[in-house]
């Protein structure tokens, strides 16, 4: 439901008082997303299951027990990257998906390459 020109006219001014009085404020919320502590956590799940991987594969030799530990890192860290990417939802890979595209502009050429199908 698009709003009205009234309530356009007020949240137009709320934002203009904003930006004036606190213009770091302002600067911090429009480039905070809701997806932002999910992302970041993200990221350490990834690096997590690196970290069990390396550990596992390097002490498989020394004792199985200290591989396991590392397998155990993996496991709760790959457990975590699920959790958060379902909070995230598809509306969030999404907004993921199109920061990362317009970061990386060579990657988003290469996704956008498909073969059409004729018959």
């Amino acid at each position: 439901m698009p709003l009205s020109e009234d309530e356009q006219r007020i949240l137009a001014e709320i934002e203009k008082n904003l930006h004036e009085s606190d213009p770091q404020l302002a600067r911090e919320v429009g480039e905070t997303t809701v997806y932002r502590h999910a992302i970041g956590s993200l990221k350490w799940s990834v690096v997590g299951v690196v970290i069990g991987v390396v550990v596992m594969i390097a002490t498989l030799q020394i004792h199985y027990l200290l591989a396991f530990g590392g397998f155990l890192v993996m496991l709760v860290s790959s457990l975590g990257f699920e959790r958060n990417l379902r909070m995230m939802g598809r509306a969030g890979v999404d907004q993921f998906t199109k920061a990362f595209r317009a970061a990386n502009p060579s990657s988003a050429r290469r996704g956008t390459d498909t073969i059409e199908e004729t018959d």
